[in-house]
Parts: C-alpha cells; sequence; structure tokens
C-alpha cells in the first residue's frame, strides 16, 4: 500500500489518493474522511477510473476493487462495478477531449 499517490490523466483530470494497492489484479483504494459532510464512495470510484486510464488497465481485467472509507473510527467497504469504472472512464475521456 502506498501512501499520498497522485493519479494523473490529464492537466484536467487527476487527484490524490490517500492509499492505494494494485496487487494480483485487485485495485485497493482507501480514504480516510475527517469531516462533517456526508461520506460518498463516488470519489473513489473516479480513483479507481484515473488508475484505468494512467496505467493502461481494462477494469474488466481485474479480480475486484476495494474501495474503504474511514470515518469516525469505522471502515466502509465497497465492491466497486467494473462496468461504472468503465462509464467514468469514458466519461473522463470524453470531457478531456473537450
Amino acid at each position: 500500500m502506498s501512501a499520498e499517490v497522485v493519479l494523473f490523466y490529464s492537466p484536467n483530470a487527476f487527484g490524490t489518493v490517500d492509499a492505494i494497492a494494485y496487487r494480483y489484479r485487485t485495485l485497493r483504494i482507501s480514504d480516510l474522511k475527517t469531516g462533517a459532510t456526508r461520506v460518498s464512495e463516488h470519489q473513489l470510484e473516479v480513483y479507481a477510473a484515473l488508475f484505468c486510464l494512467e496505467y493502461e488497465i481494462d477494469p474488466f481485467s481485474m479480480r475486484g476493487i476495494e474501495l474503504r472509507i474511514y470515518k469516525d473510527g469505522r471502515a466502509i467497504l465497497y465492491h466497486a462495478d467494473p462496468y461504472f469504472i468503465k462509464g467514468i472512464m469514458d466519461k473522463i475521456e470524453l470531457f478531456d477531449g473537450i
């Protein structure tokens, strides 16, 4: 697991993930939330899409995409759908071109 990793697809599409690991075709992304805002996995899904775009990895070739949010002393685990990640990738590519 690596901490504070910048995922960069283009000057228009990038972000810094709190922690990330890609081993044995499984992507794991973790994010620590300390604010009072509502917790959502959508930011982590975008990070997964950026990872796939940057490293040219097909999300359908992965064994799993595990997204974890840590907030208030608990961990929330999401298993991302490769179809949804691919849809985000397509949107990033489309809007980056515009």
